[in-house]
């Protein structure tokens, strides 16, 4: 054997060491199962609606973010998605983010649910979604046909 060979057997070698060493480890099983204070916040993030039409019952999506200050940054109408920010008073620097889902059901009713973070922490407090869910059924109510 020469020396190249051996150099290059010593540099493949070398390499594979340091591939293992970059591989990531295994993810925790338990990073994707579900708990009980997980259902509880959901159950918070969640309404349904008597709305058919999930275009009507994004507009009042819409319109209720809108109506609390919010600058609607996307809406997809096929996915059922809206995304919108506002800056959080009195503090300017902190912004208030949210994402809302609308999902038309089997049963001709509409499941909103919204996700909300401030400053890139989830808001956890269901008075906080009460109070969205209440713009959002007036605002369903003022745009009933």
């Amino acid at each position: 054997m020469s020396w190249t060979q051996v150099a290059g057997a010593g540099v493949i070698l070398t390499g594979c060491f340091m591939l293992y060493g970059c591989t990531a480890p295994e993810p925790r099983k338990e990073l994707f199962s579900s708990t009980d204070a997980q259902m509880k916040i959901r159950s918070a993030q969640t309404r349904t609606f008597e709305v058919k039409d999930r275009t009507v019952a994004m507009r009042g999506v819409i319109a209720a973010l809108q109506d609390l200050g919010f600058i609607i940054e996307r809406a997809n109408e096929p996915l059922g998605l809206v995304t919108a920010a506002r800056f959080a008073e009195p503090n300017y620097d902190d912004v208030l983010g949210v994402t809302v889902t609308v999902r038309p059901q089997d049963d001709g009713k509409t499941m909103i649910r919204a996700n909300a973070i401030y400053n890139n922490k989830p808001i956890e407090d269901p008075k906080v979604h009460q109070n969205f869910f209440a713009s959002v059924k007036h605002s369903l109510f003022l745009t009933k046909d």
